[in-house]
């Protein structure tokens, strides 16, 4: 008798469901900002629903996720202690230092920049690092481990850099970062840990596709909050656009690099490229709408067009060709 209380056939459909909806993402993504772009009016209406979104967003990518995970950091630290060097001391200060550089003058933008190197890796990276033969188990403990110091790192970071400058409630953003990432994280791993496994074979096939719907009303929700800020015909727009495809690619590039460290080979060292490449760029959106000046979110809205489609280029061209198929999100 099958004790299953969900219906393999229903499960099945879900997860192909969720299998056609992430290879159509490259295309979703790009839509979701341009369904923003043209009815702002009507979509910032979901804007305080935001929060929401990323949250069932995030349990549905923690669910996966295991404190056993984090083992890797206690036997082997330096890893672990090279992402965080890169992707959150050198990566924010070439975000500082590239936008100022390109756009004098714009301290709102370089706040974009900044904020979106200083939000934690994609929870995409693991799928891309398992594409590529890395190190699953390390790509798993530093997406654990950046959520859930991300509510001291984001505010830490930005206010460091940026404090001077633009004025920003870091408390309030911390709390945000904890609703957003870090409580649905923990619950994610409990009910990973409490079912022994179970619950993401339960509610992963139907949590799925729903968080990939989540990532287009989101996208969309703040596309629409800086649409009245955006010149589409404007050089500055393209400028961002291309200083956000310099940063990213260095974050690839800067994660090879530092693989060629003798103890980072192999494995690690392609981990290393997406988790330092890769950013939470829906997740820094969402903040710059929220505790910056709106046209803060565009470095991180224009980030989502095109980042994963640098990490399959830079995939290939640091690391071979892919060991397995599969598309992520963005």
């Amino acid at each position: 008798m099958n004790r299953n209380p969900v219906s393999p056939s229903i499960a099945s459909r879900f997860t192909a469901l969720n299998t056609h909806i992430e290879t159509l993402m490259p295309v979703l993504t790009p839509s979701s900002v341009l369904l923003g772009f043209l009815f702002p009016s009507t979509l910032v209406q979901l804007k305080p629903f935001v929060p929401w979104f990323f949250a069932l967003m995030t349990l549905s990518g923690s669910l996966k996720l295991r404190i056993r995970d984090l083992g890797t950091v206690v036997t082997n630290p330096l890893p672990v202690f090279a992402f965080f060097l890169s992707a959150h001391v050198l990566m924010p200060l070439a975000a500082l230092g590239v936008s100022k550089l390109f756009l004098p003058g714009y301290p709102d933008t370089t706040s974009g920049f900044v904020l979106l190197f200083a939000t934690p890796t994609a929870v995409s990276s693991f799928i891309w690092v398992s594409m590529f033969s890395g190190d699953g188990a390390l790509a798993l403990a530093i997406i654990l481990l950046d959520t859930l110091v991300s509510p001291f790192v984001v505010p830490f970071t930005t206010s460091l850099l940026l404090g001077a400058h633009i004025t920003m409630d870091t408390s309030a953003m911390a709390a945000s970062l904890i609703q957003m990432i870090v409580a649905p994280t923990i619950l994610g791993v409990a009910l990973h840990e409490l079912t022994r496994g179970a619950a993401p074979k339960l509610a992963g096939p139907f949590l799925g596709p729903i968080s990939k719907l989540c990532i287009i009303v989101v996208v969309s929700a703040n596309a629409a909050a800086i649409a009245p800020q955006v010149n589409l015909g404007g050089s500055r727009t393209w400028i961002i656009g291309a200083i956000g495809m310099l940063l990213v690619s260095t974050g690839f590039v800067l994660g090879r690099l530092i693989g060629f460290v003798p103890s980072l080979g192999g494995p690690r060292a392609r981990t290393l490229v997406f988790s330092v490449g890769l950013r939470n760029s829906v997740s820094a959106a969402t903040l710059a709408t929220s505790y910056f000046p709106e046209a803060a979110a565009l470095p991180a809205i224009l980030t989502m067009i095109f980042q994963q489609s640098l990490a399959a280029v830079y995939g290939r061209l640091l690391l071979g060709s892919k060991s397995k198929g599969k598309s992520p999100p963005p």
